[in-house]
């Protein structure tokens, strides 16, 4: 199967689906003799941190820096996993668009590998499941982990 997949795209928020997610990445990737690259993406909600009274640009500054720190260390377990080809990237905005339109596009992805939502019932009517929108509106492939 993983013959098919050049570029996967694997959104990361540092939650066990998340992790889950990038462990089918690295499996599914040395299973195509490493020739597959991973894209790790961070996408930044700046509506939820916008609604935060106290605001300012050292907040985005922190949550930019510990989203660094967190994808370069998920980067680091890919290459120990024996993946040639790894990036990153930290995105502002919308995640539902980010991760089932632009960035997919961008990067040319032809597969997407998500975590299941970590939300509960009432939280996904608030708010919508990043992964639900991903799954029902993504152009290319989406495969769903969930926590083992």
């Amino acid at each position: 199967m993983s013959q098919f997949y050049q570029q996967i795209l694997v959104p990361i928020d540092g939650s066990k689906e998340s992790e889950a997610a990038l462990h089918r990445a690295i499996t599914l990737a040395n299973a195509d003799g490493k020739k597959t690259k991973i894209m790790l993406a961070n996408v930044i909600d700046t509506r939820a941190i916008h609604n935060i009274s106290a605001f300012d640009n050292s907040m985005i500054d922190t949550v930019t820096e510990d989203a660094r720190q967190m994808l370069e260390k998920y980067q680091q377990q890919v290459k120990d996993a024996g993946i040639e080809t790894v990036d990153y990237r930290i995105d502002y905005g919308s995640p539902k668009a980010l991760l089932a339109h632009d960035i997919p596009e961008e990067i040319h992805a032809d597969l997407v590998i998500i975590g299941a939502t970590g939300l509960n019932a009432v939280e996904r009517l608030v708010v919508g499941s990043v992964t639900s929108y991903v799954t029902r509106i993504s152009q290319v492939d989406v495969l769903v982990v969930r926590e083992k």
